[in-house]
């Protein structure tokens, strides 16, 4: 059994203990620098290369990491646009059609099988991944771009490849500046170093600590946030958190019990956490969302549920998926500093 001690948060001794996680997500928006940089003269050859080609038939985002790309592209995409996360190809695909492969590690098998399915076949190949690693050796062909990588992030890679897309008139734009401004912004509203008081990160964790989260974002991107998020706090909690579209969340709203103003919350030791609503709001405003948005809170606020939302002032959509993500990746890692065992508690009180 875990108790959520929130003094923890600013504890010196338990926050060095997860230095090695927080410095990693504090360096993201660095990450993604370096990524842009380092393959600056590759997309510049790549982009002048493809738009020789001519736009392609369709795009196939193939790999493991293709979910983010489809997130992105989906709304935006001028031609036929499709994610193939196993380890092949569609039967339709040709000489016609671009491939293109993100490989963070440059070691995923499917990755590395799709990538030599692609070049095979002839298709044009755009790959993201470590210079010389098991993916890059696979994708080595007459029509194939090799945008280098090196640190191993999903999100910098994926910045590297949106940013080559949006050059080529295939994706939205992706100023890659914009994300690593808006990651250095949470970074620095979330440091370990900013007590409860001032630090949305922590706050939140307080909020999720003796719930069920129920994580809701409207837009593609947003939704895909909320799913990393709910991830993250199952991760870092061992208990229950969802995500999903408005109408698989309102029935678990719905049946939460009304709060009672007399009830004992210590009366059951083993009580069921309630459902807390998380929204996760990138300022999209389509009429749709905003009916999804207020049906949940609504039915949140009759039955007594908590609501918690997260925002973003980012300029771009790619950088406004950025700031959410790391936001929740954030709190759970406070989540999960919180959760104290019964006996490191007992400890605790009897030092006092």
């Amino acid at each position: 059994m875990s108790w959520f001690d929130d003094s923890r948060l600013d504890d010196p001794v338990v926050l060095e203990s997860a230095d090695p996680v927080l410095r990693r997500m504090a360096e993201a928006g660095a990450r993604v620098r370096r990524e842009a940089t380092d393959a600056a003269s590759a997309i510049h050859e790549g982009v002048t290369r493809g738009l020789e080609q001519g736009r392609p038939r369709a795009v196939i985002a193939a790999g493991p990491d293709s979910r983010l790309l489809r997130a992105v592209l989906e709304p935006w995409c001028p031609v036929p646009f499709v994610a193939w996360p196993t380890a092949s190809l569609p039967g339709w695909a040709g000489s016609m059609d671009l491939v293109v492969v993100l490989a963070p590690s440059g070691v995923d098998a499917e990755a590395a099988s799709s990538a030599a399915e692609a070049v095979r076949r002839g298709c044009q190949i755009v790959v993201a991944c470590p210079p010389h690693s098991m993916v890059a050796e696979h994708a080595e062909g007459r029509w194939t771009t090799l945008l280098p990588t090196a640190t191993g992030d999903q999100l910098a890679t994926a910045v590297v490849m949106l940013d080559y897309l949006d050059r080529v008139g295939l994706g939205p734009r992706a100023d890659a500046e914009s994300v690593a401004t808006a990651l250095d912004e949470v970074a620095a509203a979330c440091s370990p170093f900013h007590d409860l008081a001032v630090n949305p990160a922590k706050d939140l964790a307080i909020a999720l600590a003796d719930t069920s989260p129920v994580v809701w974002g409207g837009s593609v991107l947003a939704a895909r946030a909320a799913r990393r998020v709910a991830e993250s706090i199952r991760r870092a909690s061992g208990r229950s958190a969802i995500a999903g579209d408005a109408e698989h969340l309102l029935p678990v709203l719905e049946a939460a019990r009304r709060r009672d103003v007399f009830d004992d919350p210590f009366a059951d030791e083993v009580a069921t956490p309630r459902p807390m609503l998380l929204v996760l709001d990138d300022g999209s405003e389509e009429a749709v969302l905003r009916e999804q948005r207020g049906r949940l809170q609504a039915v949140a606020v009759e039955r007594g549920v908590r609501v918690e939302t997260v925002t973003t002032d980012a300029t771009t959509e790619v950088a406004r998926y950025a700031s959410l993500v790391l936001t929740g990746l954030y709190a759970a890692e406070y989540l999960r500093l919180g959760l104290a065992p019964d006996e490191a508690v007992s400890e605790d009180v009897a030092d006092r």
